[in-house]
């Protein structure tokens, strides 16, 4: 764990106990478009919806204990805990809709699932997620905030990294709402073509034997639409569970009508533009799915040196060889002189239009101008000279050039005029260009291609070469370069615009690591492939115009026609055709998903109509997402922006980092580590998330491969945490870094802090006599102030939490504002468990358990009504349901009508608040107290005395008379918050403090002494410290063998490599801090 992490992480009491330490393996080298929501109830839902409240009445019949959780027997929680199942289903009562009923007595404990229940429905209903409006119809006063919602992809559940972006974001809307501002939180979906095409595929083939040709177009995308609308309704359960605050009236989709019309209007628009062509360039080509993709599609696979692998559509037993390079020799026209080339793809070879050498290459300089002979074909094939293309240091010095299949050699081809030669069909065997190989497969003939060179003398040799192998993401296939006459769009002119604008201040990126990398971008653009060749998504709105008699170029932007709909395409060929006879047809390809997503800032608005929505939400506030998709996503978005509004789209971007598992590995569904948020949430058995792995396309193979994962990362499951711990870990865990490493142990330990702050919210109603220890309701006479500004009759304490307070309220909303999610979260959790429960609940005993109604109680009770209710606001941006439904259980001070927490004002720093002398004051009599329990924790002092004798003496040297006074004032609050402490002493010179104490510094003018002489065992708890000492040096010695040991750097993951690095530095630490306490308990032998 970083620092920044381990400060933000729960104090080791409220971990479970496995996580104070936990044990670090060691790894050695070797719904419908557009009116789905949660508002409008599908049939579906209506039947749910009755079941429940026909098992809810059955259960009434029994009686309460039917409808309440029962409890459960000692050996029953503990099998609850080991098998981390979730607990037995608990039965809402709250009518759909309606409000919760919590006028009632107060559960013992916190269950997450009870506490959340029937909020979000609520507040749904009552419309508390819509802007709110003045009553002149215009934004609020303080403004407008926005936040589109980046649109998960149809193709399955959400991931933790959803949730992340859902934690995040959504504390920004509450946080922005509750400070007044007119705000929208617009949710929606993308289509993803490819990546929904290729699993609803997968899926039919897995579960009904049949690819998508076998259903046609039409049906295949009706069943394609069926999924769309099952997993759709799944997103939208687990956006609501999250808590997140969409206004689902404005939901969207990227296939719905108003976003369709959008495409059609940006495809239009571009080509008149000039920034949308026609052209015949080089595409990753996917043979399994035969389609373009984006690289974003292509994932890198690594290469150390010879492998043998299966391709996906060969034969499951078939192997073919990659990780090595090949060496062959071309011969010299009219020469017995050959030349050298190498390639790691053979098969190209076929499609050779060059050997290129360095102009200054001494060695070729007698070929310049010459051919060499193609030994299939008889191709003459020109040697040029190339100082770009080759490097004579490497290799040979001759480069064999392929321009229709390699994007360096596309280049090369152009500058040098080359012929380009299209080997490939689309289905991955080769054309009539191959010749004798032709109808063959790609790696069948790269097998054919090394025997024939061998049989003509012409094979050199073979080596080991390290390399990437381009992996199609979604299908697992090996991707190829080919020629396709495509639509593309020009980026560099709008990139260029882009970064002027950056640079202008139009738009701020944060962290600066990320607005680093746009700048590279940015200045490194490639125009972009915009064709897909699928059958989901956008039809690009292009006809082919081919007049009769002829066959038009493809390729050629002349022969298009690009229109809005088929009518307006009609009117432009009549017109361009002058009484030729003709046709019209549409391109068959659709967009990049890219596409679409790339207008989501304003397509969701209603552009490209002028509506209210695009003139107050429009450019939108901000937006966050991950930085790995800044340049995918983010850049498309403000392309289009900048070209069709002229505007950015946004006014800040913020890069999230991406959550990687406990281990620091990225998520995979092969690895076992994909978590869904809602089993965080509800908690799950292990047997469950294997069943789950089932659901999917996995392979039998890399399902028990995840199941193996599993099992290592959540041997007992996933317990139950709840949405409230789970959002406040991941804004936890956002501190300005690039990885998030996700340990479910944190998750709950912030669900033991959301049971204190059940606790101590009960805590605080039995203070103000409104429920007794037990949270049963009861008769009581405190009525909390109309105005919650002090009175200036509060004591000293009073005045240091009201101060602690407006610097809570000030560090939260400075953090929010600055993106510092982590220390906006340790802010508003250090008052509420530091500030509020530790010392002034405590520090506050003596005057409540002394049973008198006098003014100081009543001032106390309002003081704790105000800084409990700051609190719970405080952490509401986070903490959703939980704060919530402790609010509504507060008694509501004269004229507040506000209904929810969420429209309640967020704290702010007020001056009548302010008390800086007195928080000086009493911050000194705190540090006394910690530098007591600091003592009596380093020596280890029994802290259950029963006499006098027994229990703790504290000593307070204190030189200065006047904070003397001050602590002696304040006495009972220093043996209250001391425990084990019976007696409080103040001295003032050397001479008084007894021999054989324990002391801590806490200024230049008072330390604080507890005598430990005589209360301990020293040479026990030496004895004890060294043996543990022991241990540990052991395990140091362990993992410095693995660290050390040859070619460590270079066989080990990188992230293994971290994990190793920051157990070492634990263990140093953990030593040094041993060595400091055996030397501590030996001066007292």
């Amino acid at each position: 764990m970083s620092t920044e992490e381990n400060k933000a992480a729960p104090p080791p009491e409220l971990l479970p106990a496995e996580q104070v330490n936990p044990a670090e393996p060691v790894e050695a080298a070797p719904a419908a478009e557009g009116g789905e929501g949660v508002v409008k109830e599908s049939k579906k839902g209506a039947k749910k919806e009755a079941k429940r409240l026909e098992k809810l009445a059955k259960a009434a019949v029994k009686g309460p204990s039917a409808v309440q959780q029962p409890k459960k027997d000692k050996a029953e929680k503990k099998e609850k805990k080991v098998e981390a199942a979730p607990a037995e289903e608990w039965i809402n009562p709250t009518p759909k809709g309606e409000k919760k009923d919590v006028s009632g007595n107060l559960p013992s404990g916190y269950d997450p699932i009870q506490v959340e229940a029937a909020h979000y429905d609520w507040w749904t209903a009552k419309g508390f997620f819509k802007p709110r409006y003045g009553a002149d119809g215009k934004p609020l006063e303080k403004g407008t905030f926005c936040i589109t919602f980046p649109p998960p992809n149809v193709t399955g559940n959400l991931h933790i990294g959803h949730a992340l972006t859902i934690s995040i974001q959504d504390a920004m809307i509450r946080w922005k709402r509750m400070q007044g501002h007119t705000v929208l939180y617009l949710p929606g979906y993308d289509h993803a073509g490819i990546a929904t095409q290729a699993v609803v595929e997968q899926r039919l083939l897995k579960t009904e034997g049949h690819g998508r040709h076998h259903y046609g177009r039409e049906k295949f995308l009706e069943k394609v639409w069926e999924w769309k609308d099952q997993y759709q309704e799944k997103i939208t359960n687990q956006m609501t569970r999250l808590g997140g605050s969409f206004d689902w009236d404005r939901v969207a989709f990227t296939m719905n009508d108003s976003l369709s019309t959008a495409v059609k209007e940006t495809f239009c628009l571009m080509h008149e533009k000039g920034l949308l062509y026609r052209a015949n360039r080089l595409v990753n080509w996917c043979v399994y799915l035969n389609t373009s993709l984006s690289n974003l599609e292509v994932d890198q696979l690594h290469l150390t040196g010879r492998t043998l692998m299966n391709v996906k559509g060969y034969d499951a037993k078939e192997r073919f060889e990659f990780g090595v390079i090949t060496s062959f020799a071309y011969p010299i026209e009219n020469s017995d002189e050959t030349i050298i080339v190498a390639t790691t793809r053979p098969e190209t070879m076929l499609g050779d239009t060059a050997v290129a050498v360095h102009p200054d290459d001494s060695r070729y300089k007698h070929l310049h101008g010459k051919f060499v002979v193609h030994p299939f074909n008889g191709r003459r094939i020109p040697i040029i000279t190339d100082a770009i293309t080759v490097d004579m240091e490497f290799g040979t010095g001759a480069v064999k050039i392929t321009p229709a299949h390699d994007p360096n050699d596309f280049e090369c081809g152009q500058r040098n005029n080359l012929q380009f030669i299209n080997l490939m069909n689309d289905d991955g065997t080769y054309n009539e260009n191959a010749g004798q190989y032709k109808g063959m497969k790609r790696f069948h003939i790269r097998n054919a291609i090394i025997k024939d060179l061998k049989e003509k003398g012409l094979y050199i040799e073979q080596k080991d070469n390290e390399m990437q192998i381009p992996i199609c993401s979604r299908s697992g296939d090996v991707v190829e370069q080919i020629l396709k006459p495509q639509w593309w769009i020009s980026c560099k002119p709008m990139a260029e615009e882009a970064l002027k604008r950056t640079r202008a201040g139009e738009l701020e990126i944060k962290p600066k690591t990320s607005a680093a990398d746009w700048v590279r971008w940015m200045e490194n653009m490639q125009d972009w492939c915009v064709s897909r060749q699928l059958w989901w998504g956008h039809r690009c709105p292009a006809y082919l115009l081919k007049f009769d008699g002829e066959a038009p170029d493809t390729a050629d932007n002349k022969n298009w026609i690009v229109a809005k709909s088929l009518e307006e395409a009609e009117e432009k060929a009549k017109e361009r055709a002058q009484g030729r006879k003709y046709t019209l047809e549409q391109d068959e390809d659709v967009l990049d998903t890219w596409f679409s997503s790339g207008l989501w800032p304003f397509s969701t608005m209603g552009w490209p109509e002028k509506t209210a929505d695009m003139e107050h939400f429009y450019p939108n506030s901000i937006l966050e997402t991950g930085w790995d998709i800044l340049f995918f996503w983010v850049a498309r978005m403000v392309f289009f922006g900048n070209a069709l509004t002229d505007k950015m789209p946004f006014k800040e971007v913020y890069c999230h980092p991406m959550v990687r598992d406990a281990y620091g590995r990225k998520m995979s569904k092969s690895l076992g580590n994909v978590i869904d948020p809602l089993d965080v949430v509800t908690g799950q058995n292990l047997q469950k998330l294997h069943n789950d792995l089932r659901m999917g396309n996995l392979p039998e193979k890399e399902i028990l491969k995840a199941e193996d994962g599993q099992k290592k990362l959540f041997p007992k499951g996933i317990p139950q945490c709840g949405t409230d711990a789970l959002r406040f870990t991941l804004c936890n865990y956002t501190s300005g870094g690039r990885d998030i490493n996700m340990d479910i142990g944190r998750v709950e330990g912030y669900r033991k802090f959301c049971n204190k702050l059940w606790n101590a919210t009960k805590f605080c109603l039995f203070r103000m006599d409104l429920v007794n220890l037990d949270g049963v309701r009861q008769q009581s006479s405190f009525v909390p102030n109309a105005s919650a500004l002090p009175t200036g009759q509060e004591g000293l304490v009073e005045q240091w939490l009201f101060h602690k307070l407006n610097l809570a309220s000030a560090a939260v909303s400075e953090a929010l504002e600055n993106r510092d999610f982590a220390d906006a979260t340790n802010a508003a959790y250090q008052y509420f468990l530091n500030d509020l429960c530790d010392v002034f609940i405590e520090a506050t005993k003596p005057l409540f358990e002394a049973n008198v109604d006098s003014a100081a109680k009543v001032s106390a009770q309002n003081t704790l009504y105000t800084c409990l209710e700051g609190g719970l606001k405080l952490l509401h941006p986070f903490m959703p349901y939980v704060t919530e439904d402790l609010w509504q259980r507060l008694p509501r001070r004269q004229g507040d009508d506000c209904e929810t927490i969420m429209l309640a004002p967020f704290p702010e720093m007020l001056a009548e608040q302010e008390f800086p002398e007195a928080a000086a004051q009493f911050d000194l009599v705190v540090e006394c107290i910690k530098s007591a329990r600091s003592i009596v924790g380093l020596y280890n002092l029994p802290t259950n005395g029963k006499t006098v004798e027994d229990k703790i003496t504290v000593i307070i040297q204190a030189k200065n008379t006047d904070q003397r006074k001050l602590l002696e004032s304040q006495e009972p609050i220093i043996i209250g918050l001391t425990k084990g402490c019976g007696t409080l002493k103040f001295v003032v010179d050397d001479a008084e403090v007894p021999g054989g104490c324990g002391t801590e510094f806490v200024t230049t003018d008072i330390n604080v002494h507890i005598p430990v002489k005589g209360k301990i065992d020293a040479a026990s708890e030496v004895d004890k410290l060294e043996k543990k000492s022991a241990i540990v040096e052991g395990s140091k010695v362990k993992l410095q063998k693995v660290i050390e040991q040859p070619n460590y750097e270079t066989t080990v993951r990188e992230d293994v490599r971290a994990v190793n690095a920051e157990k070492m530095e634990k263990i140093e630490t953990e030593i040094e801090t041993l060595r400091l306490a055996i030397e501590r308990f030996k001066s007292l032998m």
